[in-house]
């Protein structure tokens, strides 16, 4: 029988196996890196993708923030000018009715009693002057309580001269009305 030695080509074929397996060994491991790498790379542009979504909502919030100030103010700039017309046109209404007021307080007045200040407090009229004697000061009083425009008349004080020719000091507060407002409030109260 012959003799052949297989031992060389056995360990021929095993170092020919391990090479394949290392060559194997080393095409697996680059394709794993690159497939990590490609997953790396494809996760990296999709979290830097949505970052500047981010920064572009964060950009858009703010200035929507500012617009919503400037609402804001604006809003208030048109309460407050919605006031100033409001009183503007309540002014505008107004302006004979205080002229209506003076000028039935001068009729009003009776001789030898003389107004030195008025203060207007709302719709309350404060009246302060001189009269020769207090008859003219009680006079005053019945005749203010009598016209369409005042109502209430109150005495605050009389201060009497010291002689008999000195004039008395008063000071009065009255109701200033309007003549509609007095006879829906007379109609109102007799019905």
């Amino acid at each position: 029988m012959a003799r052949i030695n297989l031992l060389p080509w056995r360990e021929e074929r095993r170092s020919e196996l391990r090479r394949q397996f290392f060559v194997i060994l080393a095409g697996v491991a680059i394709i794993g890196a690159g497939s990590v790498f490609l997953v790396d790379t494809r996760i990296s542009a999709q979290i830097s993708s949505q970052e500047s979504r981010n920064r572009y909502i964060t950009m858009e919030q703010e200035k929507l923030d500012v617009s919503i100030s400037a609402i804001k103010e604006l809003k208030k700039q048109r309460e407050q000018l919605v006031e100033r017309m409001n009183v503007i046109q309540d002014l505008q209404g107004n302006r004979s009715v205080i002229v209506h007021f003076f000028d039935e307080l001068a009729q009003q007045t009776p001789d030898g009693v003389f107004l030195s200040w008025l203060q207007r407090n709302g719709k309350t009229f404060i009246l302060k002057g001189e009269a020769e004697a207090n008859n003219r000061v009680s006079n005053f009083m019945r005749n203010l309580n009598d016209s369409d425009w005042f109502t209430n008349p109150t005495l605050a004080s009389v201060v009497a001269g010291e002689d008999e020719e000195a004039s008395s000091l008063f000071e009065l507060s009255v109701v200033g009305v309007s003549p509609t407002n007095r006879k829906q409030s007379s109609e109102g109260g007799g019905g």
